[in-house]
């Protein structure tokens, strides 16, 4: 939505290549690697759908049957194209990064403060936790995972040295007029919001990774995802 950025330009490009930074570039490419990974699972051209569906303007709503056929001629990443740093995209094709950005930034951050010399910090993104090292103290860090219900937690980790990221149906959504939560992460498969899950935690080094996968898995039912992480 940020006018001046280069994601901004690919969409509104009319199918003209586009010329990424590196940082963009590999952002992108790692968004299309992990859609291939997880079969579509990781759609990362759902910013139609996301449109649609209001949750980029805050202006919510069911899309209609035939809106919805529309928009599925606009999803698939198998139509995005990136060679070296110039992306294409088709008309009416749009990516969003959502899925992977704060994963790459969770990682980015971590190697900067690394070069500063720090060896023991917790960063927080938001559902997404980045653990340099362990507490000053030695020990793991702990990290609780909110309850998807209610107050609180419904668990904790012990951790160091890695990401911590969850997805949930509880941060975004709206109440529909037949009196339905609908969650902001998107099926690509049906590009009516997930309800495999209400909450799914991946604990990995990998900030980028965990990032994917927890949207991935949350848009796969238990054994699919349970066998795309094995």
């Amino acid at each position: 939505t940020d006018e001046s950025s280069q994601i901004y330009q690919a969409n509104h490009s009319g199918g003209s290549p586009v010329t990424l930074s590196d940082d963009t570039r590999d952002v992108v490419s790692f968004a299309l690697e992990m859609a291939e990974k997880t079969g579509g699972a990781l759609e990362p051209t759902i910013y139609p759908v996301l449109e649609a569906w209001g949750f980029t303007t805050d202006e919510n709503r069911i899309p209609a049957p035939d809106e919805i056929q529309t928009l599925l001629e606009h999803v698939g990443y198998e139509q995005v194209s990136l060679s070296g740093n110039e992306l294409t995209l088709p008309e009416g094709v749009e990516l969003d990064l959502g899925a992977v950005g704060k994963g790459y930034a969770g990682d980015a951050a971590a190697e900067v403060i690394k070069e500063q010399g720090v060896t023991s910090a917790l960063l927080d993104l938001g559902g997404n936790i980045q653990a340099v090292g362990k507490r000053p103290d030695g020990t793991d860090w702990r990290i609780g995972i909110r309850n998807p219900f209610g107050d609180g937690q419904m668990g904790m980790l012990l951790a160091s040295d890695c990401a911590v990221v969850t997805s949930g149906s509880y941060e975004r959504y709206f109440v529909g007029e037949d009196g339905k939560e609908y969650t902001h992460i998107i099926d690509p498969e049906t590009l009516f919001p997930a309800d495999y899950f209400d909450s799914v935690t991946i604990y990995t080094r990998d900030s980028g990774l965990a990032d994917a996968l927890s949207t991935a898995l949350f848009c796969l039912p238990y054994e699919e995802g349970l066998a795309l992480v094995e």
